[in-house]
């Protein structure tokens, strides 16, 4: 089990079960949702994503039709969004895990939208567009 939470630790959740490769999107909206470069998500089955405290500190805004961003209202922390599209499926903010979380980099996504100041010096696969299935 790996557990993890937001900044002031209000939200607090933990993941049962081996963690998904991450995946890192370079969409426009991801990097301004996160404030960064990319955003590194983790795709989780809600039924392996327990919150453990501050269910009254999440909130949810649609950042597009059927897109969801659930963060913590008292500190900002983005937790993790889902789609209407992939119903059962968290994609999990990665930063907000506790170490050692066992979790490794999986690929790109999105990169053609890339931030033009970023260069995407590894050596893991790049997507122009979506992620691959």
């Amino acid at each position: 089990m790996v557990t993890g939470s937001c900044l002031c630790r209000a939200v607090r959740f933990a993941v049962g079960g081996e963690l998904a490769p991450i995946q890192f999107c370079h969409c426009t909206d991801c990097r301004k949702a996160q404030g960064g470069a990319f955003a590194s998500n983790i795709p989780v089955a809600e039924a392996d994503f327990q919150l453990t405290s501050g269910e009254e500190d999440l909130q949810a805004y649609e950042s597009s039709p059927g897109k969801e961003r659930v963060f913590c209202r008292r500190c900002g922390s983005p937790i993790f969004s889902r789609h209407v599209s992939k119903p059962g499926v968290l994609r999990l903010r990665a930063g907000t895990l506790d170490a050692p979380t066992g979790a490794r980099a999986g690929f790109h996504f999105h990169v053609a939208s890339k931030a033009d100041w970023w260069e995407i010096t590894d050596v893991l696969p790049q997507h122009p567009g979506e992620r691959p299935q």
